[in-house]
């Protein structure tokens, strides 16, 4: 059948290099359903709540401050050891379009555990709509995607296989999700170590929420003590930071 060649796009070709840095990676996963109610009702009474991408990633970095394993890579050089990073670096995966083409980019979010929620949600709003160049992590990453594949190789290699490189790069974990295009369950990939997916909200006020993980770092047991926390903090620190974010205004109504 006869068809048409078509140019990998700048974009496309991050994929691409993403998803042969990812091959290797002997992930594994584990969902849970969380129960956020607290957390609803205090998102439902702010004037201008956070976004859930936003809300995750914080609540992910919080829970992390805690657990050092949360901030643990693998890395290959100059021998094979696991690397603990002093913080949280979050990898946002922000859908856009570019020259009339739906993409995905990195937004990376250092520290976000000692920031603002509204600064975190900020920063990745601003990665929505902000031109490509006007983002210091997308400006990196599509300069390393315009090189010939040999550097292109060379370069993620670095970033991967040097323990403090890995936050530079690629994060301590990552977020991803679709729940702005009516949910579904996603499992997606990354060089690791972490990646965190979350559903849409139920009618029974709860989320589902799914985590991959490098089997290398750690195991199935502290990952499940991790959902549990994950819903603890939502349901208080970020709770409590949406209340004090600032209340919708009271109507008075005319008798």
């Amino acid at each position: 059948m006869r068809g048409k060649a078509k140019t990998i796009s700048l974009p496309r070709r991050l994929i691409c290099d993403l998803m042969h840095a990812s091959m290797d990676v002997p992930f594994v996963s584990l969902s849970r359903s969380l129960n956020i109610r607290p957390l609803i009702e205090a998102r439902a009474g702010t004037i201008a709540p956070a976004g859930w991408a936003a809300i995750f990633v914080k609540a992910f970095a919080l829970v992390a401050k805690d657990e050092p394993v949360l901030r643990t890579v693998y890395a290959k050089w100059p021998w094979p050891t696991l690397y603990e990073l002093p913080r949280s670096v979050a990898s946002v995966a922000i859908a856009r379009v570019e020259d009339g083409e739906e993409c995905v980019m990195p937004q990376r979010i250092a520290a976000p555990e000692a920031m603002a929620l509204a600064a975190v949600d900020a920063e990745i709003r601003r990665a929505k709509t902000a031109p490509v160049d006007d983002i210091p992590m997308f400006r990196k990453v599509m300069r390393a995607t315009r090189l010939p594949l040999p550097l292109r190789r060379l370069c993620w290699a670095v970033g991967l296989n040097f323990g403090r490189q890995r936050g530079n790069w690629f994060g301590s974990f990552a977020v991803s999700s679709v729940a702005a295009y009516d949910g579904g369950e996603l499992h997606p990939i990354t060089p690791g170590p972490f990646i965190l997916s979350y559903g849409v909200v139920e009618g029974d006020q709860t989320i589902h929420v799914v985590i991959r993980w490098d089997h290398r770092v750690t195991d199935a047991a502290p990952i499940a003590r991790v959902l549990t926390r994950l819903e603890q903090v939502l349901n208080t620190e970020i709770a409590a930071e949406l209340r004090t974010a600032g209340p919708k205004p009271i109507r008075a109504v005319g008798t």
